[in-house]
């Protein structure tokens, strides 16, 4: 009995040779029916593979170590903050080891040796005062000569450096910034330059250094230079002879604990933050799209095999009639469903390896990934594409033919002669339930307070797009009889027609008009919350930034919080006020655990604060920002519930956990960042210490140009800093983009191609299957201009109710995430991006109707009449 069962089971999911050989034939007799699905399956499989890719070069490849590339092991700290099992938060500074570790990894047996490095960014300038940088415009790193084993250099000219005053230049940086063995340099380290003896040229192994330029000092030097004596930022090891740099690091882990241990590829990660943190971001977002994409795909296929099975009722009922089973009705349809899928998906593999690369592309050009990073194509990403879209294609003809297949020989043939007038009372009672669970979730105030208002808002446009996929027939017939007399005349033939035809055919008019109405929602969501987002920010910096110049540094170093002493003493400044940013983790009871969420911090000293930059505080004293204190903005004081006078927990940018006390609440969050803390608590916790700008308030009366002849004076000696106006902070860099946004946003514009790719073909596929409709309208009288005239005003139905339908859908979340981030109901609309969804939507509609009216109408009406339908 069990042995039957099974080859039951076997017999549903895998067809027969007989069956697929069946399944040929109707393929190549129904060939226009067949390739909508064939479009939809390879376009899915080029998107998965793309991902899969993206993914395996995540997990397996990066960018090979430089001076790291002689070292058995590297040893890191724990760069990342694991949220749960399956999820990590990098941090975006520097982790650092304590520099005791150095000796105690050198008694672990197998280690030849153990070298602390340290990593101290410089600008060396050429007389001219210009700053030299690394290849491609890489940053200029200094380090102890000790450190120069791991690669290994060698002196090629001069000697090792043994005093304070003298350097040794890698032989790359040496021949582009002009430099000799022997020459007095100058090189900036933060804003503080000073003088150095190039006593050394070093070359590097290999083809030299691609990521970085390098500058040696003595090791105490470095040591000073870093800020912190008793940290080293990795340990290099050699081994001992014929030890395994595998097994070396697995004895170094259990024997020191507190270090990540990296071989192979892995060494890159730990000397470059930046390719750890591609890594990261990379697998977790190609992985959770590559999820959902495989869901899109079952939709989109079910979609477009229920639209050609559809057109067949009438074949299908036939068959019924004549005594076909309904487990021969699932048979055929299982067969001609993997004949398609695998040979649909094993084409769109194909360019998905293409469509990798352009991703990859995109992902370099928004700085979210380095342009080194490796891409690793295989045969594993095709495999599991063919696969998960073979077995979605199945599930999706599974769903399809069950329907058909169900019903009974009488009931079939009445169900293909007219269109089914009902929807199913389960999809029915779905779509009515969402609205209002939608409408609670961005409008009653049921969601978490803070972010996770505006974030959930953000998410529940899926619930919508949910009751748009649900009850888009129902919505489509209303828009019909509310608005089709101004969308199409009935005086005229084609505009009577068009109404006739969209009244008696909604369910099939709704199959283009439902997925087109949620690409909009999707897109109309995207543009209009990050519009809305953009503009709060610009309103609060706008009105909250008071300043009248501001220091910023012409390099990435930043700026020393020497220079705030310099020019606090300038006539005519009334208050400097220095900015450090930086990312930090905040952890907050969760229902019955704790969440943990990442937010942009800055750090100022609270001195008159009002006056270079007002934060509008709500509750609490900004001067109280001291010590270990926090002023949190209203947001995030709403999402990690705390109040003026409680402590939270927070992770600094380096991983360093304290416990502040919260001073303040503010409003102005998306201007300035979420988190202030303490100017001097952030400088000492970010890798360079550094501030990204200093705001200075003049006394009233003060001349500007006098004062900012005077500032200049004042940064004389300071050669990498430069006085600019408000615009110039505004324009600062962050303190956390890692390309997030972009990633996002790229995996946005593919999801919303596809769909539109899935809506083009869903229209040709209804359009193309109407040529005995056409045929017998022309054989009655029609010319061809009424029939595309007719085709037109569908056409106008669909872009009309695609857009109504879609827009109607973002109001909800978009008023509550304008309500979560800025207070107001109203968000703010992109003009140019509503124009462009308006545009899209209209060209994508009404392009693929014309183009399939014009194909469907080649044949001559005598001959178009008597083929299949």
């Amino acid at each position: 009995m069990v042995i039957r069962s099974i080859r039951r089971l076997v017999r549903l999911v895998v067809p027969l040779p007989k069956d697929l050989s069946l399944a040929w034939s109707t393929i190549r007799g129904r060939s226009g029916g067949f390739v909508g699905s064939f479009i939809a399956i390879a376009t899915g499989s080029a998107v998965i593979t793309a991902c899969g890719i993206l993914l395996m070069s995540g997990l397996g490849t990066g960018v090979a170590p430089e001076r790291y590339s002689g070292a058995a092991v590297v040893l890191g700290a724990q760069q990342s903050f694991r949220l749960d099992e399956s999820s990590e938060v990098r941090y975006t500074e520097r982790v650092t080891l304590p520099a005791e570790k150095v000796a105690a990894v050198a008694a672990v047996p197998g280690v030849q040796s153990a070298i602390g490095d340290v990593n101290v960014e410089v600008s060396l300038l050429t007389p001219d005062g210009d700053a030299v940088r690394g290849p491609d415009d890489f940053p200029v790193l200094g380090h102890g000569w000790s450190a120069a084993a791991l690669a290994p250099f060698r002196v090629r000219e001069g000697h090792l450096p043994s005093a304070p005053d003298e350097v040794v230049l890698d032989a790359d940086l040496a021949a582009r910034g002009g430099v000799s063995l022997g020459t007095t340099v100058r090189l900036v380290v933060g804003s503080i330059p000073s003088s150095y003896r190039v006593v050394g040229i070093a070359s590097a192994p290999g083809d030299g250094l691609d990521r970085q330029s390098a500058v040696f000092f003595t090791d105490d030097q470095a040591t000073r230079l870093s800020g912190r004596p008793d940290r080293v930022d990795a340990i290099g090891v050699l081994a001992a002879p014929g030890v395994a740099p595998h097994g070396l690091a697995e004895r170094i882990a259990a024997a020191v604990p507190g270090l990540v241990a990296h071989t192979g590829a892995g060494r890159g990660d730990v000397e470059f933050l930046d390719v750890g943190d591609t890594r990261s971001l990379v697998v977790e977002t190609a992985a959770s799209f590559g999820g959902i994409m495989v869901l899109i795909v079952v939709f989109v296929v079910a979609s477009t095999l229920a639209l050609s099975v559809r057109q067949r009722r009438r074949e299908l009922a036939l068959l019924r009639a004549i005594g076909a089973t309904p487990r021969q009705i699932h048979w055929m349809i299982n067969a001609e469903t993997t004949l398609v899928s695998s040979v649909a998906s094993l084409v769109g593999a194909i360019p998905g390896v293409a469509l990798a690369f352009v991703m990859r592309g995109v992902f370099v050009l928004a700085g979210a990934m380095p342009p080194d990073f490796q891409m690793r194509v295989g045969f594993l990403p095709v495999l599991a594409s063919m696969v998960l879209c073979m077995v979605s294609a199945r599930l999706a003809g599974w769903l399809v033919a069950r329907r058909v297949a169900r019903v009974s020989p009488v009931e079939a043939l009445g169900d293909a002669a007219v269109e089914p007038r009902k929807l199913g009372w389960v999809r029915l009672t779905i779509g009515v339930l969402l609205i209002p669970l939608g409408l609670l979730l961005t409008l009653g105030n049921v969601a978490l307070p803070g972010d996770s208002a505006a974030d959930t808002s953000a998410g529940a446009v899926l619930l919508f797009v949910v009751v748009v996929g649900c009850l888009g027939p129902l919505l489509l017939n209303g828009a019909v009889v509310l608005f089709g007399r101004l969308l199409t005349r009935r005086s005229t033939a084609s505009g009577f027609l068009a109404q006739s035809n969209a009244r008696a055919n909604w369910r099939r008019l709704s199959a283009a008009t439902t997925p087109l109405a949620m690409g909009v929602a999707l897109a109309a969501v995207q543009v209009f919350g990050a519009a809305t987002t953009i503009a709060g920010a610009r309103h609060q910096q706008g009105d909250g930034l008071r300043a009248d110049h501001v220091l910023t540094a012409s390099s990435g170093a930043g700026i020393s919080p020497e220079v705030v002493d310099a020019v606090r003493g300038v006539p005519g400044v009334a208050v400097a006020t220095p900015v450090a940013r930086l990312q930090v983790l905040l952890t907050f009871p969760s229902e019955d655990s704790t969440a943990t969420k990442v937010f942009a911090a800055q750090g100022v000293a609270p001195e008159r604060l009002s006056e270079t930059m007002d934060l509008a505080v709500i509750r609490g004293d900004i001067a109280g920002l001291r010590g270990e204190t926090v002023a949190l903005s209203r947001v995030v004081a709403e999402t990690v519930r705390a109040e003026v006078g409680g402590t939270t927990e927070l992770r600094l940018g380096d991983g360093t956990m304290i416990k502040p006390r919260v001073v303040a609440i503010y409003e102005n969050g998306l201007g300035f960042g979420d988190v202030t803390l303490p100017n001097d608590l952030v400088v000492a916790h970010t890798s360079a210490q550094v501030d990204i700008a200093v705001l200075i308030r003049s006394v009233d009366g003060t001349d500007p140009k006098v004062l900012s002849d005077a500032l200049d004076g004042a940064v004389e000696r300071y050669p990498t800093v430069r006085v600019g106006d408000r615009e110039t902070f505004l324009a600062a860099p962050g303190g956390g983009g890692s390309g997030g946004w972009a990633l996002n946003l790229l995996f946005q514009t593919v999801l919303l191609g596809y769909i539109a790719i899935a809506v083009v073909n869903t229209l040709v596929m209804a359009t193309t299957a109407r040529v005995r409709e056409f045929a017998m309208l022309r054989l009655l009288g029609a010319s061809r201009g009424q029939v595309r005239a007719m085709m037109n005003g569908e056409a106008r139905i669909v872009v009309f109710s695609a857009l109504l339908f879609g827009l109607l859908a973002t109001i909800p979340p978009l008023i509550g995430m304008s309500l979560g981030l800025t207070r107001s109901p109203v968000p703010s609309i992109s003009l140019v991006g509503l124009v462009a969804i308006v545009a899209l939507t209209t060209s994508l509609s009404w392009g693929a109707i014309r183009i399939a009216t014009r194909f469907a109408m080649r044949a001559a009406p005598v001959d178009a009449i008597g083929g299949r339908e």
